[in-house]
């Protein structure tokens, strides 16, 4: 009885320790078969690289979006540059005043200047103030008033008859005349009013007809 009974318990403790050693063996397969299926929907070998960035896509001296040039289409044009009209450089109203008027009309002559004499009812020549002032900056051929502490001073009126029509009047003006065109300022200077020689003033007209002579007894009118 006790050897039956000790070998059936040691049959029993086999079996067991061998149901035991296979059910340990088969969790062990599953858990490799496991691991394996888990790598192989994970993407298979560890080792290869991750996708690069967007911004490590981007080479390294790239300008960003809004500085490089659209493909096709030129960059704009500079706006031109503006020049400033030119002025004449230092041309002013010449420091005449204190001056005899004619020495301050021959000045501003030499400077390319216009001029216009206006006499007082005081005594003297000389220049009291100009119009524009003194020092002012003009342009060539502006006139410049010349305004003269005294009455005008008496003049003898040239003898410009038989002479060219530009050529009289530039002798008028130099003795201080101011000529009259009535029939037209082209041809020779076939008469003139006052005559020759006469007496006159400073700023005084003086009438000359350039062209044909008028016929005997008629007396040209002037222009209106």
């Amino acid at each position: 009885m006790t050897d039956e009974a000790t070998g059936a318990r040691d049959d029993a403790g086999s079996g067991r320790s061998t149901v035991l050693l296979r059910g340990g063996l088969a969790v062990v397969v599953l858990a490799a078969v496991g691991a394996t299926g888990g790598w192989l929907l994970a993407g298979g070998d560890d080792s290869s690289d991750p996708p690069p960035t967007a911004a490590e896509n981007l080479p390294a001296t790239s300008a960003p979006a809004a500085d490089r040039p659209t493909p096709g289409k030129s960059a704009p044009a500079a706006a031109p540059r503006t020049t400033a009209p030119s002025r004449p450089a230092g041309l002013t109203v010449p420091a005449v005043v204190g001056e005899d008027f004619e020495d301050a009309r021959d000045e501003l002559r030499e400077k390319r200047l216009g001029w216009r004499l206006v006499f007082g009812r005081g005594t003297g020549t000389t220049v009291e103030r100009t119009s524009p002032q003194v020092g002012t900056e003009i342009q060539p051929g502006r006139t410049v008033t010349l305004y003269v502490s005294g009455p005008a001073p008496a003049a003898t009126v040239p003898d410009v008859v038989g002479d060219d029509c530009d050529d009289a009047a530039d002798d008028l003006v130099e003795e201080g005349f101011y000529p009259q065109y009535p029939s037209g300022r082209t041809g020779t200077v076939s008469r003139q009013d006052p005559a020759g020689d006469s007496a006159g003033r400073w700023n005084d007209q003086v009438s000359i007809w350039c062209g044909d002579a008028p016929e005997d007894g008629a007396s040209p009118s002037p222009t209106p």
